[in-house]
């Protein structure tokens, strides 16, 4: 008998953890056959990208390599998109992948599955909002982040050359204040100070002006009021702008415009309202919600094909009150470890078992400046609210965890040696 394949198509923090667990279990004991496609070459923690964005986080140091771990931890990667689902023989086709000039250097190719994973996240969703496209910024790959990061560079050193104006002032409008936003918000504060430290510009954060617009009455608006309100507090604090129950209608190369006629002048715009699954998953032939969510049971088995698996953001999971998983890093990191529980039960002939939302609670990092958020208290539905240090040393050990789930304690401890060292040796933001 010949031993199963599993495909797992997307290495984002959900897909990377749940090759990483199979391969270990079942890749690297010759029990099956652990597959791991993604079209990008290297993985970085998508809760990350606004500080790639900004430049504090060089990612380059941060990312990891699919081809390297997948040689260290008992799986197998192909790079590719992918884009076309054949249920009845039981495989999937990847697009061909061609290089900067437009040569192809891998032609379509055919993988054949027995358990077929779908982790391939979210995108943003721009809900056909004028202009847009054409004049935002977004943040979600590191491709995207990168060239947000140049323009900001590009930005501030075409307005503190310029001889035109005796004040000059960068302008910056984010529209959506989910967590992207506001973290983004403050993090260009920071960099803006650091930019002038290491005298990259004569600007500062004097001569930044950022705007947050956010639709709903409230900045975060899925978290308690408590969280929503003290982080308001301290972006107005930083000197952020922020407009809440603000529509935004239009956006072109040099402003955004309001459902109130209101008109925010921009040098950059960066849209992080919203997200949706990728739009080729409704054309899969599964069911689907209107924001593209593939319809899963408990066992995060697809309704209509039970190979087919489907987690995360891309994933519409109901909950025992009626409501679906929430689309949240900690939610795709829970729901990797039941998948990786009931993946190896299929295998092994034993039942699954229904995945269950434990909610940990929020936090939010304001930069240096501050981090924010609450800790749920085990099973009540009670909160611990924090902020300061506390809250940051809790925002900064979500990294670590998810590094100890895909490369384990040694190796992550390893990497927070050198990551302290890495502040002494290098600059604190990435300036080329």
């Amino acid at each position: 008998m010949s031993k199963p394949t599993i495909v797992v198509v997307g290495g984002g923090a959900g897909g990377l953890e749940l090759v990483t667990r199979l391969g270990h279990r079942l890749g690297r004991k010759d029990k099956a056959d652990v597959i791991l496609v993604d079209r990008n070459a290297t993985h970085i923690w998508k809760p990350l990208l606004h500080e790639v964005a900004t430049g504090v986080l060089d990612s380059g140091l941060d990312e990891i390599s699919y081809q390297g771990h997948s040689a260290a931890h008992g799986y197998r990667f192909q790079r590719g998109t992918l884009s076309d689902v054949d249920r009845e023989n039981q495989q999937i086709t990847l697009a061909p992948i061609s290089d900067e000039d437009g040569d192809e250097v891998l032609p379509a190719r055919q993988i054949h599955y027995d358990h077929l994973v779908l982790a391939v996240g979210s995108v943003s969703n721009d809900f056909g909002t004028e202009g847009v496209r054409d004049h935002c910024h977004f943040l979600d790959s590191p491709g995207q982040a990168e060239g947000f990061r140049r323009a900001l560079l590009n930005t501030f050193l075409r307005i503190s050359g310029s001889e035109t104006s005796e004040s000059p002032v960068i302008a910056v409008g984010i529209i959506g204040a989910g967590a992207t936003g506001v973290e983004l918000a403050a993090e260009l504060h920071d960099a803006s100070r650091m930019l002038k430290s290491y005298g990259f510009t004569s600007l500062g954060r004097e001569q930044l002006r950022v705007h947050l617009i956010e639709a709903a009455p409230k900045v975060l608006p899925v978290l308690p009021d408590r969280i929503s309100q003290a982080v308001h507090r301290e972006l107005e604090k930083l000197g952020v702008k922020v407009h809440v129950g603000t529509k935004v209608t239009r956006v072109d190369d040099s402003a955004i415009y309001t459902s109130d006629d209101s008109r925010i002048d921009i040098d950059l715009g960066v849209w992080a309202a919203g997200i949706k699954a990728p739009e080729f998953l409704a054309e899969l032939g599964l069911s689907v919600e209107r924001n593209n969510r593939i319809k899963v049971s408990a066992t995060m088995q697809s309704l209509d094909d039970p190979r087919i698996f489907a987690f995360g953001d891309c994933a519409s999971c109901p909950q025992e009150d009626g409501s679906v998983v929430p689309p949240r890093a900690q939610a795709a990191h829970q729901q990797a470890n039941v998948l990786y529980h009931n993946l190896c039960a299929t295998i092994e002939g034993k039942p699954m078992k229904d995945f269950k939302f434990r909610d940990h609670g929020s936090l939010i990092s304001l930069a240096h400046f501050d981090a924010i958020g609450s800790l749920m208290r085990a099973a009540s539905a009670r909160s611990l609210f924090i902020e300061g240090n506390l809250a940051k040393f809790f925002y900064a050990s979500l990294y670590r965890m998810h590094q100890r789930a895909i490369h384990g304690t040694v190796k992550t401890g390893m990497m927070l040696v050198v990551d302290g060292l890495n502040r002494f040796l290098k600059p604190r933001m990435k300036l080329h």
